[in-house]
């Protein structure tokens, strides 16, 4: 399964017909559409207000923008605040980062939970990780700890950082590992999909929710990702 980055960095496709591509993906069939979904006005957590900041994968690079923040909306009735730009650093290394672009979203949206993606691109594209401590936002650890505090600071809610399922990459992998060493001494709760038993699934399963190892299609986000992204915060919310 090549990556899309791949696909774009190696000229192997354009833009035009990556998505060309994405849209004969089986996982991105019109039954899996958030338009097919059904309203529980019942769930625990309809009309919970949440900020999600992220990159590709809470925007849906590979699924036409519908991330599981859409199905969650579409099914549960969260109100959702997106901020999410594909190919952002949380380290404040270019224009884009998590550091610059949570400082654009209303500081008076009352907000139920704030939700950050542990971003592939620091351990794809090279940016300096840094180590737990770190107070420097030019490090994904320095960036991470900014955020944290001023995500409490600004919203005063619960704080909570994801991580993507499984892939082949050692830095990102050492980075989950960071994660947890800064919240040693930082107040927030972890959605933890590396080392999630939902990575046990058959390869024809795979295939389906997945354009490649980082990013999930329509049915991965309705049927894979969105109910475990439910439970977790059904319970901790």
């Amino acid at each position: 399964m090549i990556s899309i980055e791949i696909l774009r960095k190696e000229a192997y496709m354009n833009d035009e017909e990556i998505m060309e591509m994405l849209k004969k993906h089986p996982g991105n069939a019109p039954q899996y559409d958030v338009s097919s979904c059904m309203l529980n006005e019942n769930s625990p957590l309809y009309g919970k207000r949440i900020i999600f900041l992220g990159s590709s994968v809470t925007y849906g690079a590979a699924s036409f923008a519908e991330s599981f923040v859409e199905y969650l909306q579409a099914e549960d009735g969260v109100i959702p605040y997106k901020e999410a730009v594909s190919s952002t650093t949380l380290a404040d290394v270019k224009e884009g980062s998590y550091v610059q672009r949570v400082q654009t979203i209303p500081a008076d949206f009352k907000a139920d939970a704030f939700i950050c993606q542990l971003s592939t691109n620091d351990a794809t594209k090279g940016a300096p990780l840094g180590k737990a401590g770190d107070t420097s936002v030019y490090t994904a650890a320095g960036a991470i700890s900014w955020i944290i505090d001023y995500a409490k600071k600004t919203w005063n809610c619960p704080i909570f950082f994801y991580t993507g399922t499984k892939f082949d990459n050692p830095r990102y992998e050492q980075m989950i590992e960071m994660l947890y060493e800064i919240q040693k001494t930082k107040d927030f709760g972890i959605i933890d999909f590396w080392n999630h038993p939902m990575n046990e699934i058959s390869r024809e399963d795979y295939s389906l929710y997945m354009a490649d190892g980082i990013h999930p299609v329509k049915a991965g986000y309705r049927l894979w990702w969105t109910p475990e992204f439910r439970k977790f915060l059904i319970k901790n919310l």
